[in-house]
């Protein structure tokens, strides 16, 4: 009698880095100081540069919570300080010093730096719906376009999954090309993906040239009732 034998059976599995793909962690900064027409943000470059506002620091505290637990090969940061103080609190407790890369810093506005885009958008400007009926940044004057906003982040997005190939990353980077990314990623409409929380997270996978979305806008940790500590850092 021929012996019985059962087939092969294929389950589902939770996903995994597949090998020589990078695992990217992108973290928008904290809440930043309020716009004020009177006083305009400073200048890096010639993109506004403000502080983190006090709530943006606890939220920097809350991503470290989430945080703290992965490894990491590494921290990056952009030319823009809010970025380097809401990975502070990560890279204190982790011990690893967060590296520039100032091509993930965000989109350049134009006429409408140190503070103006928060407050013309707020006041909803004729530009301001214009700029988003297109979906481009260029509408407002001198801002950045975005083929060129495109190409200013895909060189550092793949210089540094190659450096860090089978490793997990994080970079604390801004809305903007969050957004960008996650368009480039998925094929998406430019804006479809701009307005990630601040302090959230989200999930890159690069694998060849292959740009996998494996999460959007985590906010998790910066829900109250699964906040671990409230207190600062010593």
């Amino acid at each position: 009698m021929d012996r019985v034998t059962n087939p092969p059976e294929y389950r589902q599995h939770r996903f995994t880095l597949p090998p020589g793909a990078t695992e990217i962690l992108l973290v928008r900064h904290g809440e930043s100081a309020p716009a004020r027409e009177d006083r305009p943000f400073p200048l890096v470059d010639g993109q506004g540069d403000p502080p983190l506002a006090e709530f943006g620091e606890q939220q920097a505290l809350q991503v470290a919570d989430r945080l703290a637990h992965e490894e990491f090969d590494g921290i990056y940061v952009t030319s823009l300080r809010r970025t380097h103080q809401t990975a502070a609190p990560l890279a204190a407790r982790l011990g690893i010093t967060p590296v520039v890369e100032p091509g993930l810093r965000e989109i350049m506005l134009g006429e409408w730096e140190g503070g103006l885009f928060r407050i013309r958008v707020a006041e909803r400007d004729p530009i301001a719906i214009r700029m988003y009926e297109t979906e481009r940044w260029d509408a407002i004057p001198g801002a950045e376009s975005t083929e060129a906003f495109e190409a200013r982040i895909r060189e550092p997005i793949e210089r540094l999954a190659a450096k860090h190939v089978d490793r997990r990353i994080v970079v604390f980077t801004h809305g903007g090309v969050i957004g960008q990314i996650v368009a480039m990623a998925t094929g998406s409409r430019p804006f479809a993906f701009v307005d990630a929380d601040n302090a959230s997270i989200t999930q890159l996978v690069v694998w060849g040239e292959r740009w996998l979305i494996r999460r959007f806008n985590d906010t998790a940790h910066l829900d109250p009732r699964f906040t671990m500590r409230s207190e600062p850092l010593e």
